[in-house]
């Protein structure tokens, strides 16, 4: 039900989430645990530890085991170190035995909640689906005993709230063991607890602030809002390593490349705490997106050497190839593209369209692959000049003819112009018909939110469900939710 294997981005997203003796319904935090909590915001976990340490008696106790349990979690979720994670699995069977031990209350019923979902994502990240699934099944039925009990207990609404996106965001093929589970979700409703905890004086809403803005950019698709509310963040918080690395996602989702690229080097210049790795992928991505082909094949080859984790690393192979490629360096091409074919497995959505590519055993258009590239990164004039440079009637498969209107319609999407936007995906869709390829689905998903800026209910909802009806796409499960996503906000 879950991907197998979740990557930094999606982990990260999904994690934010975790935070007294009874201490009323907000939940802050005294000075001391205050900081250690900070330096885990700021990926600093092992100065963290010794802040947790050095803690007074007086501490909150169940403060401090949210504090240690997201600091151990965040380590793992980094670090994907398995001897580590063993020894932080029989850190949450010590804490849950503490709770057990207590007198139920919102608190204890609260941190049981937290502490499954947190095993849920390391289980994710691990690739252990199945105590994955219970522990998340398990998360959120305390979380549904926590909101009846003590509705208004404050924090609940972060673990909540991001169970609810979880849950919402689910492609329709899989409601059917969401049913089964007895688990039901709205995005909506995630993001209005997580606006509640926001307006909160809760330690907590500084996280619920980040979370609200990812969600609105990974799932909603309003790319211009969630980078917005991400560097307004970082406006409070400049140095913060992981809102730079939440920063840098943003940023490159609303094509805004050069931006991002920025970020990257303020996140170089401050390297303490845990090693992000997954940067220097980012870093390759954007690189490449420039034309900057040697430097992008630098990044990416740091990114393998030093990431632990196979996700990434056909789709790194494979773009080392492509960079090759456009340099018409053609022997280190294809034998990076041999390289890429045997690497890793196809769990990630960038490492499943590597592999879709791989396996028609041809390089791309330079041209159209170009026009792409400069377009993602928000290099408008460079795509638009490269555009020109291309005579239609000198593509010869079928494929290549629906790309160039996808590409023709993602240029002018991007650049404002919708009614030509319109019109090119609309042709897509007719040249691409019912093949593999992720051209028209992303086509009806656009066309759907052009539908609802204009205020066009029914015409939106048309091209969502268009959107859903599209088969083994590689981009099927994101396609997916930002679809069911944008229909959960159509019915609200």
């Amino acid at each position: 039900m879950y991907p197998k294997k979740a990557g930094p981005i999606a982990c990260l997203f999904l994690f934010l989430l975790t935070p007294t003796f009874a201490s009323g319904p907000i939940w802050k935090f005294d000075p001391q645990l205050q900081k250690a909590y900070q330096s885990v915001l700021n990926l600093e976990t092992d100065q963290a530890h010794l802040a947790l340490k050095a803690l007074s008696p007086s501490t909150n106790p169940f403060h401090k085991i949210y504090v240690e349990s997201f600091c151990e979690t965040l380590d793992v979720l980094i670090s994907e170190d398995e001897v580590k994670f063993q020894k932080v699995e029989a850190n949450f069977r010590a804490r849950f035995k503490y709770l057990d031990n207590r007198k139920e209350s919102a608190e204890t019923l609260f941190l049981k909640a937290e502490l499954n979902l947190q095993r849920g994502f390391n289980f994710l990240n691990l690739g252990q689906d199945l105590n994955a699934v219970w522990a998340i099944r398990t998360a959120y039925s305390q979380t549904e005993e926590c909101l009846k009990k003590y509705p208004d207990f404050v924090p609940i609404k972060k673990t909540s709230g991001v169970i609810q996106v979880m849950v919402g965001s689910v492609p329709d093929k899989y409601n059917w063991f969401m049913s089964l589970l007895g688990m039901k979700g709205s995005v909506s409703k995630g993001q209005e607890q997580l606006q509640e905890l926001r307006n909160s004086e809760s330690s907590l809403n500084t996280e619920a602030t980040i979370l609200y803005f990812t969600i609105k950019g990974l799932i909603n698709q309003q790319h211009e809002e969630a980078t917005n509310g991400i560097l307004k963040v970082l406006e409070e918080q400049p140095y913060n390593r992981l809102t730079l690395f939440l920063g840098v996602n943003m940023l490159m989702k609303s094509s805004q490349s050069e931006k991002a690229l920025q970020l990257i080097r303020t996140l170089d210049e401050h390297p303490q705490g845990l090693p992000m790795y997954y940067i220097d992928y980012l870093r390759g991505e954007i690189l490449l997106q420039k034309g900057e082909y040697n430097n992008s094949i630098s990044a990416y080859q740091k990114f393998i050497a030093n990431y632990k984790s196979i996700n990434f690393k056909k789709d790194s192979y494979y773009k080392i190839a492509l960079c090759y490629w456009l340099q018409n360096k053609k022997e280190e091409a294809y034998r990076n593209f041999e390289i890429a074919k045997k690497t890793g497995k196809e769990v990630a959505e960038p490492d499943r369209y590597a592999n879709s590519q791989l396996k028609e055993n041809v390089f791309p258009n330079p041209r159209i692959l170009k026009v792409r590239l400069y377009t993602d990164g928000g290099y408008y004039q460079e795509a638009l000049s490269t555009l020109k440079t291309i005579n239609e009637s000198t593509l010869t498969t079928e494929k290549e003819k629906a790309e160039y209107c996808y590409r023709k319609a993602r240029l002018a999407d991007k650049m404002g112009d919708q009614t030509t936007a319109k019109i090119y995906y609309t042709r897509t869709m007719k040249l691409a018909g019912s093949n593999p390829w992720y051209f028209a689905p992303n086509s009806a998903l656009q066309l759907g939110y052009i539908a609802k800026t204009s205020n066009d209910i029914p015409a939106a909802r048309k091209y969502f469900e268009l959107a859903l009806s599209y088969k083994n796409h590689a981009y099927k499960n994101s396609i997916d939710g930002k679809a069911k996503s944008a229909l959960d906000q159509l019915n609200d």
